[in-house]
Order: structure tokens, then sequence, then C-alpha cells
């Protein structure tokens, strides 16, 4: 093992007293953070016990127990005989309290915590006087706005289960996800304006095959079966939740996996409580604080936004454009926000375009980053912009609801590193020979509240767990994915993934999705996507490697490769080079042997 890191941020007394963190290893008589972990996964039901009393989780019948049938991970059963709607826990501030600070072509508006309530219920009363039963699947497909925080929150306060997609998707991948999720209607928006251009969004979800949509701020005529949205709004009066059990189903989202076909994840009645508990104890958010996390609600972030800030009785910051430029900042400024969400990328944009300099951003005392592996010069600037402020970095996924291994404000802060498993759960780094080592692959020791137990299209069971080794101490562990290294001192850094599903700009996506996209280039006759981290580190770059027929020009195809990524899948997607090969490296069993061709560029 090298030298363990050198931090670059250490926490004050007054930061470490204030930690919600301290306060409850005070109540429980432990002397450090690392004894508070100890103590989360050896009393998982004392410690999940002590989350529901903290965070104030409302149920319509209490639980008989915490869990049940623990020896078996994948069969867990969370709080047993319980009956809850988690939208009653995010309404528990102050009504008179900043719910949501949103800012719209340059327009200012901020909600009241009994504001967004009654709106809440208003789409509450809709879902019903649509047609539409408990149970029924309705997708949002918007940018994050108020209207889409308050449709995601009425959909399931009526019973309903949320299908979310990402609002850059195209039209072809929009139509996956609604038929993946048998998804009968969709919560969507007119258009939108994204940089100065304007973005279609109504006529993305009409190409996609959509059953009835419903339309914020219509830019065109709609089909006789859709409802503008405030036709669609119902009553402005208090709505019943409907209450379900812990394991009902309340958002599907998707994560993409090795096959090219995206992974439909359940999110249940217990999900966000994970969201929420990381959010109070790893980036620390208290009752008034501010969140902004640049994101929407096709991924994980967006739901955790919402949790992560209304459980913990605190504000969203929504800023209705991209984050890349200086109004961005000035929001953030102009709103006090206190905890700044960022995706690496991001933080990259701003350092070389030097835009979010000289704000005064004194208000923030956290950042957080997650979706790509980070650069660690990227986060020594971003500390800077706040006066020294620490950066939890924070990675986990979609199919745990939040963090497997994260940082908090009591540790010293490594830029780009990780500083302890999130509370409730525990890791282990296991080489090819499932023995502990030093650098390897991570995986999880379960259970803990958050980790999916369904896929709707795929085998629970032979995804997470199938051929998993065993712990250290025999435990049944859970596949994640992801290489890690231990750096020593508590630290960790990512090393991106042992499999064939990367993060592009904060997406994750497979190999499978970009070749069958790629590949429509003519003349291409076979071809590879490799995700290369940079040699600084940082997130993962694009190359393709191609075979191609003879006197193809590659400055063109690489140029047709890059328009098929935006209008195939994402537009966000970018290709960063090309590499043309005689043939592919496979294995006995004709599979791509990515890592080689990753070492081969990293060489080059």
């Amino acid at each position: 093992m090298s030298s363990p890191p050198t931090p670059l941020w250490s926490p004050d007394q007054a930061t470490v007293e204030n930690a919600n963190v301290t306060e409850v290893a005070r109540e429980l008589g432990l002397a450090s953070y690392q004894e508070l972990h100890r103590w989360s996964v050896e009393n998982r039901s004392a410690f999940w016990e002590m989350v529901l009393t903290r965070l104030g989780i409302v149920f319509d019948r209490p639980p008989n127990s915490i869990l049940s049938r623990d020896s078996v991970p994948q069969e867990t059963e969370w709080l047993p005989g319980a009956l809850l709607n988690i939208v009653q826990s995010c309404f528990q501030a102050d009504p008179a309290a900043a719910a949501i600070h949103f800012e719209l072509e340059g327009n200012r508006t901020t909600l009241t915590y009994a504001e967004l309530a009654q709106l809440v219920d208003r789409v509450a009363h809709g879902v019903g006087g649509a047609g539409f039963e408990p149970g029924a699947r309705i997708a949002i497909a918007m940018p994050m706005t108020v209207e889409a925080v308050a449709a995601y929150l009425g959909i399931i306060k009526a019973g309903c289960v949320v299908v979310s997609i990402a609002d850059s998707f195209a039209a072809g991948e929009i139509r996956t996800r609604l038929e993946l999720a048998d998804a009968t209607a969709v919560v969507t928006q007119g258009q939108f304006t994204r940089a100065g251009k304007t973005l279609p969004m109504y006529d993305k979800v009409v190409a996609a095959g959509a059953g009835m949509a419903i339309v914020v701020d219509p830019a065109t005529p709609l089909r006789p079966r859709d409802l503008a949205w405030d036709e669609f709004l119902g009553p402005a009066e208090p709505f019943a939740p409907v209450p379900g059990s812990p394991s009902t189903a309340t958002n599907i989202l998707f994560s993409s996996g090795t096959t090219g076909e995206p992974k439909a994840i359940p999110w249940t009645q217990v999900t966000p409580i994970k969201a929420a508990m990381d959010a109070h104890f790893h980036q620390d958010v208290h009752e008034g604080d501010v969140l902004a996390w640049p994101t929407n609600l096709g991924w994980m972030m967006g739901p955790w936004l919402i949790y992560g800030a209304l459980i913990n009785r605190a504000a969203l910051a929504l800023y209705d454009d991209v984050p890349t430029g200086r109004g961005f900042g000035e929001f953030v400024q102009s709103v006090g926000v206190t905890m700044l969400g960022v995706v690496p990328t991001m933080v990259r944009a701003w350092r070389e375009s030097g835009c979010m300099e000289d704000l005064d951003w004194s208000r923030i005392r956290t950042f957080s980053s997650t979706g790509e592996a980070s650069n660690g010069a990227d986060m020594s600037y971003l500390m800077g912009l706040a006066g020294g402020r620490p950066v939890i970095e924070y990675c986990g996924g979609t199919e745990i609801g939040g963090a497997y291994i994260t940082g908090t404000v009591v540790q010293p802060a490594v830029p780009a590193a990780f500083a302890t498993p999130a509370l409730g759960l525990d890791v282990c780094i296991l080489d090819e020979d499932g023995q502990p080592a030093e650098e390897g692959e991570l995986y999880l020791i379960p259970p803990s509240i958050g980790l999916s137990q369904e896929l709707l299209n795929k085998d629970h069971t032979e995804v997470y767990y199938a051929g998993t080794p065993p712990g250290p101490d025999s435990e049944r562990l859970r596949r994640h994915g992801d290489q890690m290294v231990n750096l020593g001192a508590g630290y960790y850094q990512a090393q991106g993934r042992v499999d064939d599903t990367m993060n592009l700009g904060g997406i994750k996506v497979s190999a499978a999705e970009l070749e069958r996209a790629l590949a429509k280039a003519p003349g291409v006759r076979e071809l590879a996507a490799v995700a290369v981290p940079p040699p600084k580190g940082g997130p993962s770059r694009l190359v393709a490697f191609v075979v191609m027929d003879a006197g193809i020009d590659e400055a063109e195809t690489m140029a047709v490769m890059s328009q098929l990524l935006k209008t195939e899948l994402n537009p966000l997607f970018k290709l960063f080079d090309l590499v043309t090969v005689d043939s592919l490296p496979r294995t006995a069993s004709n599979k791509v042997m990515r890592r080689e061709l990753r070492a081969v560029y990293g060489r080059n």
C-alpha cells in the first residue's frame, strides 16, 4: 500500500460539535465516528429504529419489528406489519418555511411547505379524476421543476407509481422505458429552454408512443386523449394519502446493465428512508438548509434530492437551465445554498471557464460529488470556491437508494477519495480469487434499507448474488460492480466499473447500448465502446475501437458516430476518440476484452 493520502480539509471543533453524527454518537455513548459506523452494522435493527425516530417517519400503522428473515439478505423483510405513505414524512416542517426555491428564465419563485403541500394534493386529486387507480404507473419525463416535484409526490400520495425518465433521452429510449415499466400515462412539458436553445419535450413523448400525456405549458395542440396541466389538477383541498406496505413500489427507475436493456428497479415506500438518512448523516443536512443538486427525476439523484431535503425539513433549490454558466452560480449565491451537489464533469467546466469565481458561496457548508470518478485537482478547486469547504464524495446507485461509500463532515476530506462506508452498510474488497485485497472489486455486506429486492425485467438474485464469493466472515455478499482501491488511513478511491457499464456525464449506460447506436455508422464492421479514465483521474472518456471497411474516412466516421449518440441515446454523451484496429481482442467464449483495450489505449 502507498502512503496514506493527505487531507486538504479538516473539520474544526464547531463543525464536529454541530454535526448530526456527533449528536447521535454522543447519545449512544460512542467516542468516534468509526465506533458509530461499527455499531450501525453490528446492530442494524437498532440503527434503523434510531433513524426512523430521528427522521420522524410517519406510519399509518407502526411496524411489528424493524426487520425479519435477515439471514438471507435478498429476502429481508423491512418493517413487517407497517402501513405508510412516505409522502406524509415529507411535510413535517413549519408550513411557512421554504420548501422550493426555483428559477425559470430569470424569474425566481419560492414555495412554502404549505403551498407545495396544496399543489401535491391537487395532483393527487387529479390522478383520481383522470381515472387512475392505486397501483397505476405514470411516467414523468420533464426537467426538474416545481411541477415535476409536485407531480412526483402527488402520484405517490395517490397510491400510484412514478416511472422516472430523463428529459434528455431520445424518443426511442423514452419508448423503451415506458414499455418496460408498462406506464399508462406520462407527465411532461411542452418544451423547455437550455443554453438558449428551445427543446421539444411533448413531441418526443408523442414520438415515443406514450398513452395519455399530461402537459405542463403546452406549446402545440394536444392529442385528443391528452390533458393540459391546469385541466388535470384537482381541487385545492386536502387529499388523504393512500397507504401501502413497506414493500409497495412507489417509483420505477432505470439503471443500465451490460446486456443493453436498462434494468427496471422499483423503489418502495422505504427506499426514501435510505436517501434521507444519507443526507442527514453524510451530507449533514439540518432543518432550514437549502440543497441544490442539478439533476432530474430520470436519475436517482432527483428523487434523492426531494426526499433528502423534505424529510429533513430543508428546502430544494432548482435551476431550470444548464448549471455550467455563471447564472447558476449567482442562483446558488442568491438563495443561500448550504449543500451543493455536483457531477465531476460540471466542476471541470467551472474550472476551465472560471465562471464561478468571485461569487459569495460562504453559506455553503458542504459540497457533494457523485455520478463519476472525481479528479483530485478539480475537487480541490471546488473546495476553494466556497473558501475551503469539504467535498463529500458519494458513490452508490439506483439499486441502493443512496450510497454504499461516502464521507462525513467529522472526518478530514481528501479530494476525490471516500472516507467511510455509509452508515448501516459495510463493504469488502476482494481480488479475482475472492480473497481480501487492497485493490479489487468491492462487494456490499447486506442487509440495508434501500437495497433493491426486485427487478421488473431481470432475475434479481442472478444479477446481484449469483456466483459472489463469501465475505471475510462467510457473509453472503452482494455484487455492485465497482473497482475500488484502499488508499490507507480509512480512505478509498474509485477506479471505474469491473463490467461493461460506464458513467458518461453522470449517466450510467452500458457498452451494449452505446455499441448498438454507434454500429449504425456506415462502413463499421465491428466495434467496442470502452470507458477510458484520463491520465490524472476524473470522469471516464468514451473511446470507440472500430474495425472498418477499407477506404472509410476516420474523421467522417467519428462525426457520424457523435451525431448518432446524440440522436439515438442522449445529447449529453460525447465520443472522445475513435481508434481503428484490425480486430478486437476476444476471449475463448468470444467476449470482447475491454480491459485489454483500455490498457492498450493507456499505453499510447
